[in-house]
């Protein structure tokens, strides 16, 4: 027996977005008639038409989508994840979408914590950005309610990541480039996936390189990825005995970079003639830091905006299945530090 046609088989055929042929099916929004007879020929020909319960759930639409942070994600100065709310809610209000922000714990525990638009029923699905307990996620499948993840991996749950493997291997190209023998890796929050990518990717291309990195020179604390934790894992590398200390350190991210840089200036290390620092992200504090701080630029209003747009697209269509993921393109930015 054929597969069933999908609606985004219709999409291809009549050369249009999924959202443009549910608007036509579903009678709703400003379509050009001639887009909208093309796309009704497509429909026709394929023998598609959309399901009763693709319908029923159009009808019950809130409007509102879900944007849930971990507390101490949104408690951090340097404002990786305001950049990515704002990406989904700039997409949100170029679709007529409301935006509703919630904050977890970590642990998180359904019954204590659960978002007031969880138990209440007050959105059509959620964003889940960064890392957060597995619990939430594993909330959001019991009760059926479309999720994306945004720089999180959990399970086959679709995400929107970034580019980890390829920032990593520019700035394993960037080192090497610059003649640096003895290089780290200065990581922590290990319970996130984008760290232990970064990482993961790092060791790799330095190792193809020729450049392995030295046994104690490969760090993950198990602190939280913010400025202290950098000052105080990167002191203990700096501390080490100088035939030993590397003259190069990739940080899983800016704030970690910039701790690493507090460390430094704080005892004396010229950078990046005595260390080369380098970071991820490109927070806006990166090209202000003394010196300003190589990084690999992540789009992070993008990332949002790629989330709650394929998010949109989902529960829109209702029987069209969200992509597993989408991947954000990163670059290298280079500065001073390095």
């Amino acid at each position: 027996m054929a597969a069933r046609p999908t609606i985004s088989d219709v999409a291809e055929a009549s050369h249009v977005s999924i959202s443009t042929v549910s608007l036509v099916m579903n009678g709703k929004g400003p379509v050009a008639e001639a887009t909208r007879q093309r796309v009704q020929a497509a429909a026709d020909r394929l023998g598609y038409a959309p399901s009763r319960s693709a319908r029923g759930l159009a009808a019950r639409r809130t409007g509102n989508v879900g944007f849930v942070l971990r507390e101490d994600h949104f408690r951090q100065s340097e404002p990786f994840y305001t950049r990515v709310f704002l990406g989904a809610e700039f997409e949100a209000r170029r679709r007529g979408l409301y935006v509703l922000l919630s904050t977890v714990p970590d642990p998180y525990v359904p019954g204590e914590h659960a978002p007031r638009f969880l138990t209440e029923h007050s959105v059509d699905g959620v964003v889940v950005a960064g890392g957060v307990d597995g619990a939430l996620i594993e909330q959001l499948r019991d009760r059926a309610i479309p999720h994306v993840l945004a720089d999180f991996a959990w399970d086959d749950a679709p995400q929107v990541s970034i580019d980890n493997r390829g920032g990593a291997f520019a700035v394993a190209a960037h080192v090497v480039e610059r003649g640096h023998q003895r290089v780290a890796f200065l990581g922590a929050d290990p319970t996130h996936p984008s760290p232990n990518a970064r990482r993961d990717a790092f060791a790799e291309a330095m190792r193809d390189a020729g450049r392995p990195i030295p046994d104690g020179l490969l760090v993950t604390d198990d602190g939280p990825s913010d400025r202290a934790t950098g000052a105080r894992a990167g002191s203990a590398l700096l501390d080490r005995d100088p035939a030993d200390r590397p003259t190069a350190v990739f940080c899983a991210n800016d704030a970690l970079a910039l701790g690493l840089l507090d460390a430094a200036r704080d005892r004396g290390l010229r950078v990046p003639e005595d260390l080369a620092v380098v970071g991820f992200d490109d927070v806006e504090g990166a090209a202000l830091a003394f010196p300003p701080l190589t990084t690999v630029h992540v789009h992070k209003e993008r990332l949002g905006e790629a989330a709650l747009g394929v998010l949109a697209e989902g529960v829109e269509t209702a029987d069209a299945s969200i992509p597993d993921a989408t991947l954000i393109p990163t670059q290298l930015v280079v500065r001073e530090s390095s």
